[in-house]
């Protein structure tokens, strides 16, 4: 089960890099990707030996309330619809004390493309797209935690085993 849990979180970090390639080129995160994201969530559940209850029920019940925080923002028009697909579709995949690592991490390098954005139209090309791709910051968040934890989880099962 090892392989597949490792496996999974390589697939799932291909996906966060597609999107936000696809995100600088287009300004847009596919939905058949956000799917693929959040489908991938219960297999690694499985793979990683979670119980369904309370485990299971309460990731789940987790992402449903994340996701309702983000529709929230997206009606105020704060984020785009790929970007809130995106980070509820990971919340199935990352623990609540794991997911504000990511929007701690996401937020720092949202604040420093914002800024190289401000200094690229001012200084450089005042005609730039006025979009920010933030599913680039939402990926460099995502990485940051799915390493840190499971490179935490992989050194102490080389160590004890």
């Amino acid at each position: 089960m090892m392989y597949l849990h490792y496996g999974l979180l390589i697939a799932l970090a291909i996906g966060l890099l597609i999107a936000a390639f696809t995100d600088i080129r287009s300004r847009k995160i596919a939905n058949w990707l956000n799917g693929a994201i959040a489908l991938g969530a219960p297999v690694f559940w499985f793979a990683s030996g979670m119980a369904v209850w309370p485990d299971m029920a309460m990731q789940f019940g987790f992402a449903l309330l994340v996701s309702g925080a983000w529709i929230g923002l997206y009606a105020l028009g704060l984020l785009g619809g790929g970007d809130i697909k995106l980070l509820a579709a990971l919340s199935l995949w990352i623990t609540p004390l794991n997911y504000m690592t990511l929007l701690i991490i996401m937020a720092m390098v949202g604040g420093l493309m914002a800024i190289a954005f401000v200094v690229r139209r001012v200084v450089f090309k005042p005609d730039t797209p006025g979009q920010l791709p933030y599913g680039v910051a939402i990926a460099a968040g995502a990485l940051w935690v799915l390493t840190i934890d499971n490179f935490d989880t992989l050194s102490r099962a080389t160590v004890s085993g």
